[in-house]
């Protein structure tokens, strides 16, 4: 009886210290939070490698927002620096292809991001795709991302300029492209699943910033963090 006892106190004493913790000074339950999940949802400009990610990721760290976790069903591809990789960057896809091919549900089961970062469209212009068509696109990946998380915020990128050998238009086609992304991100909006435009066109140079017209160096990278991360810190801090 008297070792029962015992053990009877240990475990009362085990058990105040637990709710102890789960509780304010006020007397309110704490709750325990998840890491905020984000993908970053693109093309070989979000994935091949991507640096301007690990970029992000240790700005928002040394910003204070520890509490994050970057999804994809893609892995890390070098960079040289330590950083969550996770990314969903195909190299060479079609916003137009994601939505024809219906790849995105996969993609949103695998890792259920809370915020997704689209920098899509690259391709879609290269291809001749017509700005309409590359919006109904957009339009079809945002519902579906609505459909696996009705509360999913989207960060939705108006491209970074591109001037490849061979496509003449090209540079055209991205102005119209991005010229159209506020009003139809705006008529898409809501106050449950925000659609936040991120503008990575201007200051962008292609001349300076990318080795081909198309791609990224280090000064692009940079460029393309800086203009994510204040509306990413921003979202985070209303999930906070």
């Amino acid at each position: 009886m008297r070792r029962k006892a015992v053990h009877g106190v240990v475990f009362g004493m085990i058990m105040s210290v637990v709710t102890a913790m789960l509780v304010t000074t006020a007397g309110s339950a704490v709750a325990i939070q998840d890491p905020v999940r984000i993908m970053p949802l693109g093309d070989s400009i979000t994935g091949s490698p991507g640096c301007w990610r690990a970029m992000l990721w240790n700005d928002l760290q040394d910003a204070g927002h520890t509490d994050i976790d970057f999804v994809g069903t893609l892995g890390p591809q070098g960079c040289g620096v330590d950083h969550d990789g996770d990314n969903e960057g195909h190299g060479g896809f079609l916003a137009t292809g994601i939505a024809d091919q219906n790849l995105l549900p996969g993609w949103l089961s695998a890792t259920s991001p809370d915020v997704v970062l689209m920098h899509l469209g690259t391709n879609d212009v290269w291809n001749g795709r017509p700005t309409e068509a590359v919006l109904s696109a957009f339009t079809t990946l945002v519902a579906q991302m609505r459909a696996h998380n009705p509360d999913t915020h989207v960060l939705v990128a108006q491209i970074i300029p591109m001037t490849p050998n061979g496509c003449g238009e090209c540079a055209q086609r991205v102005v119209e492209l991005n010229a159209s992304i506020p009003a139809w991100a705006a008529e898409l909006t809501t106050e449950r699943s925000p659609v936040l435009v991120v503008d990575q066109w201007t200051g962008f140079d292609t001349a300076v910033d990318t080795y081909d017209g198309v791609h990224p160096v280090e000064s692009g990278d940079r460029k393309i963090a800086d203009r994510w991360r204040p509306v990413l810190a921003g979202v985070l801090d209303s999930l906070a």
